[in-house]
């Protein structure tokens, strides 16, 4: 990862897709010398594969909850907080 060792695990979608977005932008740029860039491209790369997993598990539990319908068209109520 970066210099500070992110955890993946510790950011939300939301942080690592801005990660991923910085990484993006700072490759375009094309100023990196070739170690920096092969290692922003990994970096890019685990956010990438991060950021499927956690859209993975989010249409997953939208299924669930599609799956609980109640018949009326709305989804029954579920107490239990999302794992995404």
């Amino acid at each position: 990862m970066d210099a500070k060792k992110t955890n993946l695990n510790d950011l939300t979608f939301e942080e690592a897709l801005k990660k991923l977005e910085e990484n993006v932008l700072s490759l375009e740029k094309g100023d990196l010398g070739l170690d920096e860039s092969i290692t922003l491209y990994e970096e890019g790369i685990k956010y990438s594969d991060y950021l499927l997993k956690k859209l993975d598990s989010a249409e997953k539990r939208v299924e669930e909850l599609s799956a609980k319908n109640d018949g009326n068209g709305m989804p029954s109520l579920n107490t239990e907080p999302l794992n995404i």
